[in-house]
């Protein structure tokens, strides 16, 4: 009884000391597939389950555009947002498409070989393509012919869970089923590194300039790296067996790592250190369709604020960690 009392007591202590979201905004209140907010923290791009994707800007707190993904899947369970806030991406199960920012127009729609799984999109409108089948689409699209130039990229043999561009649309970085994480050039599909793992890898992430990368596997390892020399920068200081990523997003001039997970949890990392330096829960909602909430994307608003966007159709805005 006695240790029953000391257990309840303590998850009230830990409870009340949960850090509350300095500021909290909800875009919608329908479930939602996936969301996407930019890099400067202004503009979020969210898959709804029944009212099209939507692009929002949050400073005016007003939604720019609706689109429609197209197709006989008009699901699109994945999203993503140029650096440069010029392009948006969406993939369904059968087709990616890409839209402009700038004027809301709708720039190309693709049918895919194969089942996809994840997008990226680079500041020139490049994008990349993660599918079941093991292999990557690298497609560039061209403005002046209509006519995209496309890579296949045949480095893995199982599912590509994970995908991202540097912001130049240069380099590529793929994670998969395989157990391998894999750097290579998106123009030539020529690889750079090839990472081996244990355990799948789930989530996989470039800085801007594509000299780091963020990986996570399917247990409890999470490493950044240098790409230029191919050799791990640090490990995440994980104190559990498990913990998978949803999100990852560099930070900070490359000094700071955001990432969010499945399960509420937001953490901001020492890119040399590996160690946390701060981490919250993101809010539950009374509409939410589970107990839960999965951390779709992260950001700084600023040099002092972080931005979160999760399923429960919540922004919230978190204290950015002395560092």
């Amino acid at each position: 009884m006695k240790i029953f009392f000391m257990a309840v007591f303590c998850t009230l202590i830990f409870t009340a000391c949960q850090p509350q979201p300095l500021n909290t905004q909800t875009l919608i209140t329908e479930p939602s597939y996936d969301a996407s907010l930019s890099q400067q923290g202004n503009l979020a791009l969210v898959s709804t389950a029944n009212s099209g994707i939507q692009l929002w800007d949050l400073q005016a707190q007003e939604q720019k555009y609706t689109w429609l993904h197209g197709g006989s899947d008009n699901t699109a369970f994945d999203v993503a947002l140029s650096p440069n806030q010029d392009f948006a991406a969406s993939l369904s199960r059968n087709s990616v498409a890409l839209w402009s920012v700038v004027n809301g127009a709708s720039l190309g729609w693709w049918s895919l070989p194969s089942t996809g799984q994840s997008v990226a999109v680079s500041n020139f409108g490049s994008l990349l393509i993660g599918l079941t089948d093991g292999s990557v689409m690298s497609l560039m699209p061209s403005v002046s012919t209509q006519s995209p130039s496309l890579i296949k990229f045949l480095g893995h043999t199982e599912k590509v869970n994970s995908v991202s561009l540097s912001a130049d649309g240069r380099i590529a970085l793929t994670g998969s089923n395989d157990k391998q994480a894999i750097l290579w050039k998106a123009i030539s599909g020529q690889p750079i590194h090839t990472w081996q793992f244990d355990n799948r890898v789930i989530k996989v992430n470039l800085n801007n300039s594509g000299s780091l990368s963020f990986i996570g596997d399917s247990t409890n390892i999470a490493k950044v790296m240098d790409n230029k020399v191919g050799s791990t920068l640090s490990q995440l200081n994980i104190h559990r067996r498990k913990m998978n990523f949803s999100t990852a997003r560099f930070s900070n001039h490359d000094t700071l790592l955001l990432t969010g997970t499945p399960a509420r949890e937001v953490r901001v990392w020492d890119i040399k250190t590996g160690q946390s330096l701060a981490n919250w829960q993101v809010q539950r909602t009374k509409h939410a369709q589970t107990k839960g909430a999965v951390v779709y994307s992260v950001a700084n608003k600023d040099a002092n604020q972080i931005l979160t966007i999760s399923s429960n159709g919540l922004v919230e805005t978190w204290p950015a960690p002395i560092h």
